[in-house]
């Protein structure tokens, strides 16, 4: 009973379970280290600054969460399945926790990098690690 039970089960996860679907933007591998001191980082010394990164598929837009936590994006929109927009994503002049797909008129979370309208998939987001001081890795 218990060996039916068991197989039952297995039988129900494995058809239950759904393919997750890849996200389109491309995964180009890099690996930045970005000195916040610097003028064109200066923005990402307080808290809920955020920073354009050259690297990624279109750039990378990275946003100090906390005190000591950064969150980094690709600014290439998963919208653009086929890589034809020109514009990457950049944040709205209303609300800058709010990136803007001009091409396809897609809108995501720069807090989290989740989809807010025009898109099944949310950011490519990049890892992160902090010195504590003043240097920012960024990588994949």
């Amino acid at each position: 009973m218990k060996v039916q039970f068991i197989f039952l089960l297995l039988v129900g996860l494995l058809f239950s379970c759904k393919k997750n679907k890849t996200n389109p933007v491309p995964n180009i591998p890099f690996d930045v280290t970005i000195n916040i001191t610097l003028p064109s980082y200066s923005n990402l010394i307080g808290v809920s600054g955020w920073a354009y990164v050259n690297a990624g598929s279109k750039g990378v837009i990275v946003y100090r969460r906390g005190i000591d936590e950064f969150i980094a994006f690709d600014r290439h929109s998963p919208a653009d399945v086929n890589g034809d927009c020109a514009s990457p994503l950049y944040p709205d002049t209303d609300n800058y926790l709010q990136l803007n797909d001009d091409c396809n008129n897609a809108t995501f979370s720069l807090y989290d990098g989740s989809p807010i309208s025009g898109s099944d998939y949310g950011l490519r987001q990049y890892q992160t690690a902090w010195n504590g001081s003043e240097s920012l890795r960024i990588f994949n």
